[in-house]
């Protein structure tokens, strides 16, 4: 072979291996290897793939209630839900100045379909079957259901579940509360359904119901202020063993799912939790158990 043509052939071989090495490091990556490296490597602040970038988008529900917001004001950063919320927040590395909020209705957070919060937080119980919808985070607070009567009335001196069948019983639509009165007290009448805890206060007052299901800090504070003539029959024991828990809802399948996590439990493990909640829900103190 001639020398000139052999070294010319080694040099187009050299330069054909280079070139297709180089083509494959830059060809593109089967999908699930993009996405292993397009996820965020840690919780660490700016790793977060936030709705948008640099900020954190919170959402609740319009109005926003007390004792979980205070004067309907989900960003002054006072009342239950509010403080846990920015707790949350500078968990993750956001300051006050860096939270979005959003309006996003009590039944549409934890809906099928994509979202546009990072995380929505708004007395949403966590459950198996939502789970099928959405994420949640750890329970940020263990709850119980309570009902209210008006003094008087044939439901107030109710003193077991089973005093509580033949009464006409309302709560808001989509919650477990009203979960309580089909499961658990299975009225002999249909409950009322309502879209709102608004609504269900306004049917109690105008006699519309016997007695309305919320949950057990709620239940105070309505008693207490907004429907004076009213009183806390009783609270529910929790079913099946476990604490009914309000857990932070977040996307199906969020970056952001176990971040958000790790912010509540480090909340609860430093004390954070417990503090926000003396502070804001210690009147909530307890009410007889119905059984």
């Amino acid at each position: 072979m001639h020398p000139a043509r052999s070294t010319l052939r080694g040099a187009l071989t050299t330069t054909a291996v280079a070139l297709l090495a180089l083509a494959v490091g830059c060809a593109p990556q089967s999908e699930d290897k993009a996405s292993d490296t397009s996820s965020p490597a840690s919780c660490a602040e700016g790793d977060l793939a936030t709705e948008v970038s640099g900020k954190l988008t919170i959402a609740t529900d319009e109005p926003a209630y007390e004792p979980w917001f205070k004067d309907g004001k989900p960003a002054g950063g006072e009342g239950f839900e509010s403080a846990v919320a920015y707790a949350v927040a500078k968990q993750l590395g956001y300051d006050k100045g860096d939270v979005v909020w959003q309006s996003v209705p009590f039944n549409k957070a934890f809906a099928p379909g994509e979202k546009t919060f990072d995380f929505d937080i708004n007395q949403v119980s966590i459950s198996d079957e939502r789970k099928k919808a959405v994420d949640f985070s750890s329970g940020y607070y263990d709850v119980r259901q309570a009902v209210i009567a008006l003094k008087g009335s044939k439901a107030a001196g109710a003193k077991s579940v089973a005093d509580l069948k033949n009464v006409k019983l309302g709560a808001q639509v989509g919650t477990t509360s009203l979960d309580y009165i089909d499961d658990v007290v299975k009225p002999t009448e249909d409950p009322a359904a309502y879209a709102k805890n608004d609504q269900a206060k306004s049917a109690l007052k105008n006699g519309q119901v016997d007695a309305i299901v919320v949950d057990l800090p709620t239940a105070f504070y309505i008693t207490a202020a907004e429907v004076t003539d009213a009183r806390i029959v009783g609270q529910f024991e929790n079913q099946g063993g476990t604490p009914e828990q309000f857990g932070l809802v977040l996307d199906k399948g969020s970056a952001l799912t176990s971040c958000v996590t790790d912010a509540v439990d480090a909340l609860r493990e430093d004390g954070s939790l417990a503090a926000i909640e003396k502070q804001w829900l210690s009147d909530a103190v307890d009410a007889p158990v119905l059984k």
